[in-house]
Order: structure tokens, then sequence, then C-alpha cells
């Protein structure tokens, strides 16, 4: 399998996750293809026309993306449980959709201040948006201390998603609000598979 990915991209570094804790980097090829709102990468679009990555080119040609569907796909390759087969499957999907979310807004308030031209910015769109980032960090908050040590897509998607905050928002304390989150991240980043996909 080959993975086009970006060493910065959180939703890349979720399937780069879920591809270590399943054994199988061993099976992928990983290809540093930077992409870019306005110049488009044309090796990626060739394989996805949406020109993001992460994008994944299974064993037999066929290109897989988004990240969800990648971390699926793995899970489904490597026989894995990341996705519960119980009523526990609705809610980890959920929670990953949402820390899908966080990203999305996140990467959005990035875009404005480093692709968008500086008189174009507009600072209701991005104070609208770091409001979702807040918000979704305050229901994660609520429920994280009944995860414990939960492996899944959710807790996955999480961790990858405040390793983002971290890397991009180094100014924004999100951990203040939200001790219980910030505590279980601390534990969650020490695992081998984050430890080996830090953005840079």
């Amino acid at each position: 399998m080959k993975l086009y990915y970006s060493p910065a991209s959180p939703f890349a570094r979720k399937c780069l996750v879920v591809a270590h804790e399943l054994g199988l980097m061993d099976r992928i090829q990983v290809l540093n293809e930077g992409v870019h709102p306005v110049n488009r990468n044309q090796t990626v679009v060739a394989a996805n026309p949406l020109g993001q990555v992460p994008t994944l080119i299974t064993d037999n040609g066929q290109a897989v993306h988004d990240s969800r569907v990648i971390c699926d796909y793995l899970n489904a390759q490597g026989q894995g449980s990341l996705v519960p087969a119980d009523e526990t499957r609705w809610t980890v999907l959920t929670e990953q959709s949402m820390a899908d979310g966080l990203l999305a807004a996140a990467l959005l308030c990035r875009y404005e201040v480093t692709a968008r031209p500086e008189a174009l910015r507009w600072t209701d769109w991005t104070q609208g948006q770091m409001q979702k980032i807040t918000d979704t960090l305050a229901y994660f908050e609520s429920v994280i201390a009944h995860r414990g040590e939960s492996l899944d897509l959710g807790t996955i998607g999480l961790a990858s998603a405040l390793g983002y905050l971290d890397f991009r928002f180094a100014d924004y304390d999100w951990r203040s609000a939200n001790p219980g989150l910030a505590e279980w991240y601390g534990r969650f980043a020490q695992r081998p598979s984050m430890q080996a996909t830090a953005p840079v």
C-alpha cells in the first residue's frame, strides 16, 4: 500500500497512528506529498480529485480517502477492533466525526492566516471556527473520564486533534478549561504510535 501524506497533516497522522497500532506499517509506503488549498498537488489529484491527504492506494491500486474511510480500511486489513461491533460503535464513530470536525475548524483558521491574503481575512469567521473548537473540547472534557484507556477511532482521532492544536495553535490554552482532557492526553500521547507520528 502507498499513503500520500504530509508530516503536518493531523488527518494523515490519525491514519498513521492506526497503522502503527495495528502493526501494518511494514506494509505501507509513506510518500510525503505536500498539499495546498490553492496550489494543488497534481500527484495527489491524480489519485484523489479532491487533492487532499491522506490518500491511500491499496495493493490492488484502488484509491481510498478520506481519513475516516482509510482508518476503517486499515482496521479491516489488520483485523482490528478499533471500531467496536457492539452498541458502543456509534459513540466511537460519532466521536471520531467530532474530532474530525474540530480539526476541520482548526485547519480553516490556519488557512485564513496562512493562505488567504491579509486584506481578505475575516475575523468573525476565525472566531466562529475557534468557538467550534472550544465547544467540542468542552464535550470531550465532559465524557473523557468514562473513556479510561480506550483505544479506538474516537480516541485516536481526538488525540490527533489535540496534537494538532499544540502544534499549530501553541498560544491557545485549551488545557486550563479542560483539565481532565489534558490529563488524558498526557497519557495517550506517550503511546509509541503517537511518538512515532509527531507532526513536524
